[in-house]
């Protein structure tokens, strides 16, 4: 099925625009104003929404909080288009509801990619809602533990069966489930995010709202919304309760705790990763050190049969001399045996390179193991605090 899009604009050269631009990749409906955007998102519920922000009548924005505030439309991505390029302005964008922003003016490649961006966005939206039975089995199952304390002790006895990122995002996630809080998590890996939600999928704008304010403050509050930063992950609340200034602040006190027992948690995953990485390379390391020797083995065969062979050579030339009663030059058989030692040399000096090489993989190698036995002996630590504080609580 073709995607749907409808373009809210009054300017008739932006439609000509979005019509050439997306041609051929999807079906596109127009309207000049918000009050029509309405009608036809209403009538058609498009994939997707190409908003524009500054319009006679209604302003985009006042058009997607109505698309958002609409049970039935609410899930409808829309893409501001604006030359207005401020970060306020896109922040206020994401509080109106949009999923992504567009600055005019731009190229078809550009919007193209955009669509598709959102387009996928829309469809994990979509998968996401079909697991909401499984996500309220789990919203059960954590309800029955006693108060806050009980949710984080849980969360702390499952943080630890957690070997990857997937795993440890979703007991992170259903930590949140009770509160009825719609969250998204980012884990800071490898100088890039993998980001994770449990109601919706993750829009462009959530993203960069979470990039932009990575190395910010401990607590960004951005309209309704809440972001907790620690080093390797960050929490986006899209609907802290802003207007309960008790359940504000104690949410504000009980989430730090989560996120730092997920830090540590993330810090040990990373450590792992680097460790089996590590191992990796020293295993390619050594399999490079057994070509060099296999390699230098047939060499140092090569040169002893020459070396051997010239000896023989030299032999039988004094012996024709002693027989013949006569001088000869022999130095010919001198010359190739000093070429011969010279080799023995050069390949001596590369055996030791390799020695080398061998001693600074076997230090690598001893240094991986005493940092696996290390976290190791850590894990086994915390496990036994945590059964004994499971059972004092």
């Amino acid at each position: 099925m073709a995607k749907l899009i409808l373009a809210i604009d009054d300017d008739k050269l932006v439609h000509h625009i979005i019509e050439e631009s997306l041609a051929g990749f999807c079906k596109i409906i127009h309207a000049k104003d918000g009050d029509e955007g309405l009608r036809l998102t209403k009538k058609y519920k498009p994939d997707i929404i190409l908003l524009d922000i500054e319009m006679p009548g209604k302003s985009g924005f006042d058009v997607c909080q109505v698309i958002k505030k609409n049970e039935q439309t609410k899930d409808i991505p829309v893409m501001f288009l604006s030359s207005n390029i401020e970060l306020a302005d896109r922040v206020k964008g994401y509080s109106a509801g949009a999923s992504d922003y567009i600055a005019k003016p731009f190229n078809a490649q550009e919007l193209m990619a955009r669509i598709k961006v959102l387009y996928e966005y829309r469809q994990q939206g979509i998968k996401l809602k079909n697991d909401v039975e499984h996500a309220e089995k789990t919203a059960q199952i954590a309800m029955t533990e006693s108060g806050d304390m009980g949710r984080i002790m849980r969360f702390v006895g499952q943080s630890y069966h957690a070997n990857n990122f997937q795993l440890l995002s979703e007991y992170f996630l259903a930590f949140f489930t009770p509160f009825n809080l719609d969250v998204v998590v980012v884990f800071w890996y490898k100088s890039q995010g993998i980001f994770y939600s449990l109601q919706s999928a993750v829009c462009p704008l959530e993203q960069e709202l979470l990039e932009q304010h990575r190395y910010a403050q401990r607590f960004v509050d951005v309209a309704a919304s809440t972001i907790i930063n620690y080093p390797k992950v960050s929490l986006l609340i899209k609907n802290m309760p802003v207007d309960d200034t008790a359940k504000f602040g104690r949410y504000k006190d009980l989430f730090p705790h989560i996120l730092e027992i997920t830090n540590e948690k993330a810090i040990t995953i990373q450590n792992n990763e680097n460790s089996y990485e590590q191992a990796a390379q020293i295993g390619i390391a050594l399999e490079d050190i057994v070509k060099q020797l296999v390699s230098q083995n047939q060499a140092q065969n090569s040169i002893t049969k020459q070396f051997i062979e010239q000896l023989h050579e030299l032999d039988c030339a004094i012996k024709l001399q002693k027989e013949s009663d006569k001088l000869c030059d022999l130095t010919p058989y001198f010359t190739k045996l000093d070429q011969t030692m010279q080799l023995f040399t050069s390949a001596n000096s590369d055996l030791a390179f390799i020695k080398c090489q061998l001693k600074q993989i076997s230090e690598t190698r001893n240094e991986l193991l005493v940092s696996l036995r290390s976290n190791a002996g850590e894990l086994v630590l915390q496990n036994t605090t945590e059964n004994n504080d499971i059972e004092l609580f």
